[in-house]
């Protein structure tokens, strides 16, 4: 099992933080990803029950919105994947920190040994905190000014 915990601080408010993260275009941000949109059988555009999909470098993954209340967290599972994941879940939560806003990101998953197992695991545990991190510093960059 691995957990991902990334954390970062944006000196942006709580409230624009939390759209641009939800916002799946911006997942881009991540150098492994390379498109990412809402659904087209989404129930909604965004919130509570919105799908999520996306193609990574080696993985194409459909995530669905869970918990949603901004801007304060939301949570979401990747659903359905190739290669195969279990997910546990993961959840962003935004605390306001002065001029900023914390961003806390964890997520905790396995891979099944029909989806790579433990070296598979071995590879994403490095890989998917780094991307994670630049989602996070893409979210600094586009916010911060």
């Amino acid at each position: 099992m691995v957990h991902l915990h990334v954390e970062k601080t944006i000196y942006a408010p709580p409230e624009k933080v939390f759209a641009w993260l939800a916002d799946p275009v911006n997942l881009k941000a991540a150098p492994l990803i390379v498109t990412a949109h809402w659904a087209d059988d989404s129930p909604a555009p965004s919130g509570l029950g919105a799908i999520r999909t996306g193609f990574a470098i080696g993985l194409w993954f459909r995530e669905e919105i869970t918990a949603y209340d901004p801007p304060h967290s939301y949570t979401y599972l990747i659903v359905k994947s190739v290669p195969a994941f279990e997910h546990e879940g993961g959840t962003l939560t935004f605390t306001p920190d002065g001029e900023g806003t914390h961003v806390d990101w964890v997520s905790t998953y396995t891979h099944p040994a029909k989806g790579g197992g433990k070296p598979a695991q071995a590879l994403t545990s490095r890989l998917l905190p780094w991307d994670c991190k630049a989602i996070l510093d893409g979210c600094a960059k586009a916010l911060e000014r």
